[in-house]
This record gives C-alpha cells, structure tokens and sequence, in this order.
C-alpha cells in the first residue's frame, strides 16, 4: 500500500512508499530496499531521492536535557527520476550502517527508549518533501552481545538507554554521539552503587566498552563517578569472560570508592587483566534478552514501534 502523496504535485500527483528488504540489521551492515513511487494523473519528475539515517538524541543544556532529531548519514538514490502516470517506479537503495550506530534491538526486542530509523527525502522543484520513516531494528554485533549477555548474567537489571550527544574522553569516535544502556547493579552492590552505563564505541577492527558507575546516593559523595574502558578486537571480544572481568571492575569501584581503569594489551597491564578471564562463567542469570524482555514489558507496555517512531519523530 503507496502510504503518501506528494503534496508538491497537488491532488492526482504520484504517492511513495520506502520498504526495507528487512528491518534487522546490525552496526557495519548493508541494509537494502526499495523507494516504490507510483505515477499519478500525469508525468512527473522529482530531482532526488535523499535517505538519511535518523536517531533521537538528547542533549545538555545546563542542568536540563532536550531530546531531538540526529540525522547521522546521508545518501543519494537516485537523480533525476521521472515516473510516468499511471506506472510503478521502483528505485533500489543501499545503505551502509556507521559501526557506531545506536544499538535499538536486543535479543530480538526492541529496547526501550531507542528509536533508529530510515527518512526517506524527495526534491521536487528544488523544495524538500519529507517522507516515510521507517524504523531499523538495530541488534548488537556478536562481539557487543557477549558483554550485554554478561549483565544478564551477573543480575543486572535494564533501567533505560539514551543517545547523548558529545565525545568520549579518550576514545576516537565518528559520530558526534555516543550510546548509554544504564542497569541497576545487583543486590550485592546495593548501597554502595546506583547504577552503571554501558557504551559501545565500535569501527571496524575494534570495540571498546565503556562503564560508568555512578555512585551518587548511596554512602560515597557526590561527583564520584568511575569509569572503565575495555579496548579489544571483535575477536578477542567472543573470547573475553565478560562477567568476571565486569564483576572484577564493579568490585573494585565497590571496595576502593572511585579511580579510573583502562583495559587492553596497548594501555599496559593494571589490577587485573581482561585477557586472563577467557573460558566459561560459572554465574548465570537470565540473559541480556530475558532483561531487555521485562523491561520492555514494563516501560512500553502494549506499545509498538511504530507508534514510539512517530511520537519521537514528530515533536
């Protein structure tokens, strides 16, 4: 079904539709489609056809935070394409997701509070005509995934994810953003944590894994923030015994009450030392997607991602 009219061509003008070959991806993926434009009364022209990947992100102002519109790519389908009255013409697309797209899918469910989608943008007589958005469900590399499914295991539990514009201290990124999955930390730490962020930072040949602890409101004073970076390959990543590694850090943000840790072998050694934590994990919960599940669940109730995509996109 054509969803759209052109308004440009007024009543009897052609209609468009943006259908995705498939809405799961993962960052560095293709994604393919189609941009199916169905003639009108009369002949048409429209100049170009512009698709843009789209996000929601929030950004600081002082004390307060606003939530808006990240467009993070941009390409071109095509130029110059006349549709004929009366006839259906399909234009094909391809489009490449940055390695640092937002993660907006776990386990095969949406995750709550992230909204990734294509724009579909068509010059008619030099004047933009916003279109279709259709939304991605971006899922974690394998790599991304062994480090959430170890929060499941550990007893984290999933509090919300945002997209927070700014960079990273001492991480090289390419977009102007960066991702927070933030999880209540298990009982054990109750009291002594509030909560710990997880960011991805991902390229081609590395991942790095950012925590944040936040012990604000519980025995340390405020301000007392911990951060750690993991740096590895995606293949050192699958091999990496994430829920010692990551109990390891939280144990010792718990015990010493702040510093920092950096890991990976081109930062030297330190306390202790993530490749040393290979092999299986005796401490096993329900998994990052029984988490996100519940969650989902209790967050976004009956609603689906449709309706999250137009409520974001239109304010």
């Amino acid at each position: 079904m054509f969803k759209r009219m052109l308004s440009a061509f007024g009543v009897g003008g052609p209609s468009v539709d943006t259908v995705l070959d498939s809405p799961h991806a993962v960052p560095g993926e293709v994604i393919t489609g189609q941009v199916r434009i169905q003639g009108g009364s009369s002949d048409a022209q429209i100049e170009e056809i512009l698709l843009s990947l789209v996000t929601r992100v929030e950004v600081e102002h002082g004390d307060h935070e606003r939530a808006g519109t990240a467009e993070f790519l941009r390409v071109s389908a095509g130029r110059k394409v006349r549709v004929a009255a009366g006839e259906l013409t399909t234009v094909p697309f391809r489009i490449a997701l940055p390695w640092e797209t937002p993660i907006s899918a776990v386990g095969g469910r949406e995750l709550p509070g992230m909204v990734v989608g294509v724009r579909t943008e068509l010059v008619i007589a030099g004047a933009p005509d916003k279109g279709d958005l259709d939304p991605v469900l971006v899922g974690p590399l394998d790599s991304q995934d062994r480090v959430l499914e170890a929060f499941g295991e550990l007893g984290f539990s999933f509090r919300s994810a945002d997209v927070e514009a700014g960079r990273l201290h001492g991480v090289r990124q390419e977009l102007g953003f960066f991702q927070e999955i933030e999880f209540f930390p298990p009982s054990r730490y109750a009291g002594r944590v509030s909560q710990v962020e997880l960011t991805f930072v991902a390229s081609p040949g590395e991942l790095v894994v950012v925590l944040e602890a936040d012990k604000r409101g519980g025995m340390f004073r405020s301000g007392g923030d911990t951060f750690g970076r993991f740096h590895v390959s995606h293949e050192e990543a699958l091999r990496t015994d994430w829920a010692a590694a990551i109990d390891g850090w939280l144990a010792n943000v718990a015990e010493s009450g702040g510093g920092h840790a950096m890991f990976g072998g081109h930062q030297g050694h330190h306390d202790y030392d993530h490749h040393g934590h290979h092999g299986h994990h005796d401490r096993r919960g329900p998994g990052m997607g029984g988490v996100v599940a519940g969650a989902a669940a209790g967050v976004v109730g009956g609603m689906i991602l449709g309706e999250v995509v137009e409520d974001v996109f239109e304010e």
